[in-house]
């Protein structure tokens, strides 16, 4: 990888070099950016590896999403508006974990069964009215037996109805950035205002194995039992592909066999959503397909470790005068197998910083490309705090500055 850096950027950008000795990596630690005078005298970017066209899928939609960056490997009608059935079911869960791990409800909370959610119909954890059934339980209905029953249960004791639990999910759905869904009840039960898309449902996906980590263990279940009832999840390629490790499926009439899956190769993990295939068999199929293509020919790697120095900018009217310029977090990038090394990053910095800068403070950008798209980017931070210098250091850093402009 190299770094690239251009001086026709505005004025109010500075396109820094990276200093070589800066930037730190444990051994094994993938290679990182380094500027072009690093490079070999006469050395050449890898010629990008071919990649053939996606899989035409028997679907009405599909996407393959990164779940590190989030950014889309395949979309066909990603962002058409479809019936999601069961796979609705997600953002249920979502708020269930969501109030767990707030404090307002607790696995072990004992939750009556209502009438509605007793006879409500479809796919059924088969509890019973008038009984009390824990949180823990009815989440483990949701995901694992696609329970309706238990979704209604859950979202009428979290909401106090479905209609008021279904306006938290919307809520949730704006927060995420799901453009594209609008929830009417917990379930997916067919109604013509309830409706989602492949992209919005790998976004849910990923926030449920992002946000939530030891609750989306329960996704990767194959059988639960309650009421002596044992019931297999419905996600086939649980059982045929040791890399998948949930996430869920969805049916009716109007919607056809969905599902969401997610796998996890190495340091690569991708999200496939297919919707509107036409059973069972073929939804699982397709969806194997998909993921197949996405770790055949596709790769994750780290580029910058958290807390890695990219650049030492000056800081003027500072007690100090230079700040460490990094990321907060480890920097990984999805690419196509075998371009890795001709990526290319840079920093958008502002041509002046003044004290004081608080730790943690976004100063720029660092943009990773590949030839002119730009791949990603991610907050370029202060590393440490500068503090305000002395009224003598502020005065002479401002004459300086003042100067260096007039020749600028």
């Amino acid at each position: 990888m190299k770094a690239l850096f251009t001086s026709s950027l505005p004025r109010w950008v500075l396109s820094a070099s990276l200093c070589l000795g800066l930037l730190t990596s444990p051994a094994g630690a993938q290679q990182q950016p380094t500027p072009d005078s690093q490079m070999p005298e006469g050395s050449n970017p890898q010629p990008e590896q071919m990649i053939p066209s996606p899989p035409d899928l028997a679907a009405s939609s599909w996407v393959l999403m990164d779940a590190t960056t989030g950014q889309l490997l395949v979309n066909h009608n990603g962002d058409q508006r479809l019936p999601p059935a069961s796979l609705t079911k997600m953002m249920t869960a979502y708020i269930v974990e969501q109030e767990i791990e707030r404090g307002n409800i607790h696995d072990d909370d004992m939750v009556s069964v209502s009438e509605n959610a007793w006879r409500t119909g479809g796919s059924r954890m088969f509890i019973r009215e008038g009984t009390q059934v824990s949180v823990k339980n009815l989440l483990h209905g949701v995901v694992i037996q696609s329970g309706n029953d238990a979704s209604v249960a859950l979202s009428e004791y979290i909401a106090g109805s479905e209609s008021a639990f279904a306006d938290l999910m919307n809520q949730q759905a704006q927060r995420m950035g799901m453009k594209n869904s609008h929830f009417m009840n917990p379930t997916g039960l067919p109604h013509e205002q309830h409706y989602s898309s492949a992209h919005d449902l790998a976004i849910l996906a990923r926030h449920i194995i992002e946000d939530y980590p030891d609750h989306y263990k329960v996704y990767s279940q194959k059988y639960f039992t309650y009421n002596d009832i044992r019931q297999p999840n419905r996600n086939r390629l649980l059982w045929r592909d040791p890399d998948v490790d949930g996430l869920k499926t969805g049916h009716t009439e109007a919607a056809g066999f969905c599902l969401v899956a997610s796998a996890k190769k190495q340091d690569t993990r991708l999200i496939a959503v297919v919707m509107g295939t036409q059973s069972d068999e073929a939804r699982a199929a397709e969806t194997q397909r998909l993921l197949n293509y996405g770790f055949r020919f596709y790769q994750t790697r780290k580029l910058y470790d958290a807390g890695s120095v990219l650049n030492q900018a000056r800081v003027w009217g500072g007690a100090q005068d230079t700040v460490r310029l990094g990321v907060q977090h480890e920097v990984s990038m999805t690419v196509p197998r075998g371009s890795a090394d001709n990526l290319t990053a840079r920093l958008n910095i502002p041509e002046t910083l003044h004290a004081p800068i608080q730790a943690g403070q976004q100063i720029g950008t660092l943009e990773i490309k590949s030839g002119d798209e730009v791949l990603g980017q991610e907050p370029l931070v202060a590393l440490e705090g500068v503090k305000e210098g002395s009224i003598f250091k502020r005065v002479w850093d401002s004459i300086v500055l003042f100067v260096t402009g007039l020749f600028n």
